[in-house]
């Protein structure tokens, strides 16, 4: 994470009565908003995105997904929004589109396609969510992604309505969308990339590989780009007859793949987490550019962004979020904390964190829910560490309804007692690891190609999905294959 604070929120946006003709579909749908009011949404909501996650510092590969969306764009079912289209500097493979022609991929996926086709066919598939207003419908159903909080963790309601507010209401935008919502995206991903000129059987092709991801860590995780779609081996069969329908109708004769073209553009590319935004070793969270360190709880998920760091439990009833805290002093802080959250303070007290000048502050938060339709309030007690250090003051919370609060505080407050200076040279000074394109020496397989470049056994499975292929698969002699290096 970086030392940032996003300071805005959104505006409530109001329903108008009324139906809409979807572009798509040609059939009346009622909406949230009308075009207007998409477009400035998209509009205020795109500068948050990317201070929350950063744009990822490659200009040519920029200027590639810009080009390839404004064309795709051109031949779409809305071609007249202003579209942009970017990279943003996050290791979790996703992308995601937001309201008014706004579509965003991460370094992670980017660094898992192996062609360029798999990337148009995603694409014209985040493509299709904007044309066919589905972001706009989903909103209307109330449909909250909680992309704010971590992928893969089902986390009780109330905490990731705390955590919707700590990301302040980005999941508003970036919504799930049911299964019928994801075929039509699947189908207009096939006709935009056929009508570009790809090989729309290569998306198909792609998903596979993201499920391999999955088995790869042996975990429940699903990448987010996989947690509400239909299954990668129904979806292969779909989306082939649709790629050979189109490509008829097209009369495209010679699809392009480009394999060669894309590995070169990645080359460099950085794998996995970026050192400098922060890495996990150990047990230990540590920042080689803000220069401190604190533990993970054992068995918590985790995840990184550039403002804030989040853990959870694995059974999705605490939650523990790192970020930064507005105000001049310690006091002026946590006045700020206490109103961002509606919170309600218990105790507070002046303390010192391995010397470093602090404050605890214990209060609860009351959340309406409904319940076998009458309402009743859920009780969040928080603990809260504010620490000044280095310039900038760092909000340490631990959350859980008040009813399990003692089964967690212990965890909750062994990250924060042991928050301290980072003064390791080897944790400040480790570099990232980096998807370099090398060419098979000989007629081989893919392991054996691997293994003339030095990767380590324990490395090989994963090797095999981020080249979207096995292990045992044949690679001809000056085949391109990815590897790691520094």
């Amino acid at each position: 994470m970086k030392n940032i604070t996003i300071a805005a929120s959104f505006t409530v946006l109001m329903i108008i009565s009324g139906c809409a003709r979807n572009p798509v579909t040609g059939k009346r749908q009622v909406v949230l908003m009308s075009e207007a009011q998409e477009i400035a949404t998209g509009k205020e909501a795109d500068p948050q995105i990317v201070q929350q996650f950063g744009l990822y510092p490659d200009s040519a590969l920029q200027r590639f997904i810009n080009e390839k969306g404004k064309q795709m764009a051109a031949i779409s079912h809305r071609p007249n929004l202003e579209y942009e289209f970017k990279i943003v500097d996050s290791d979790i493979l996703n992308a995601f589109a937001i309201p008014g022609g706004y579509v965003y991929f991460t370094r992670g996926i980017m660094g898992h396609f192996n062609n360029e086709a798999e990337f148009a066919g995603v694409l014209g598939h985040e493509l299709g969510h904007v044309t066919a207003r589905h972001s706009v419908s989903q909103q209307s159903k109330g449909m909250l992604a909680q992309l704010g909080v971590l992928a893969g963790v089902i986390i009780n309601p109330e905490l990731g309505r705390f955590a919707e507010t700590a990301s302040q209401g980005l999941g508003l935008l970036m919504l799930k969308f049911g299964r019928d919502a994801e075929r039509e995206a699947d189908r207009l991903g096939v006709e935009y990339s056929s009508k570009i000129g790809y090989d729309a059987k290569q998306m198909a092709h792609f998903f596979t590989t993201l499920q391999r991801k999955q088995s790869e860590s042996g975990a429940n995780e699903i990448p987010p780009f996989l947690s509400t779609h239909p299954s990668p081996v129904d979806r292969e069969a779909t989306v082939g007859q649709l790629a050979l329908e189109w490509q008829q109708k097209l009369n495209l004769t010679n699809a392009q793949v480009e394999r060669n073209s894309y590995l070169k553009r990645i080359d460099g590319l950085i794998y996995g987490e970026d050192p400098k935004q922060g890495f996990v070793e150990g047990g230990i969270f540590y920042h080689p550019v803000l220069k401190f360190q604190f533990p993970v709880p054992t068995g918590w998920s985790f995840q990184n962004s550039p403002t804030q760091v989040q853990m959870a439990s694995k059974d999705g009833r605490a939650i523990l979020i790192f970020t930064s805290a507005q105000g001049a002093s310690l006091q002026e802080a946590s006045n700020n904390v206490v109103k961002q959250y509606n919170l309600q303070r218990a105790e507070t007290e002046s303390i010192s964190v391995n010397g470093i000048p602090a404050m605890r502050i214990i209060a609860d938060q009351q959340q309406q829910q409904q319940q076998q339709q009458q309402q009743s309030a859920a009780v969040l007690r928080t603990v809260s560490y504010l620490i000044q250090f280095g310039g900038t003051i760092y909000h340490m919370v631990g959350v859980s309804m008040a009813t399990d609060f003692n089964n967690y505080y212990q965890t909750f407050l062994n990250g924060m007692q042991n928050f301290r200076e980072l003064k390791d040279q080897a944790k400040i000074n480790k570099k990232p690891e980096r998807i370099r394109i090398k060419t098979a020496r000989t007629n081989t397989t893919l392991q054996q190609a691997l293994k003339q470049h030095n990767t380590p056994d324990k490395k090989m499975e994963e090797l095999a999905v981020l080249n979207g292929m096995k292990l045992t698969d044949n690679v001809a002699a000056g085949t391109f294959i990815k590897v790691l290096d520094q």
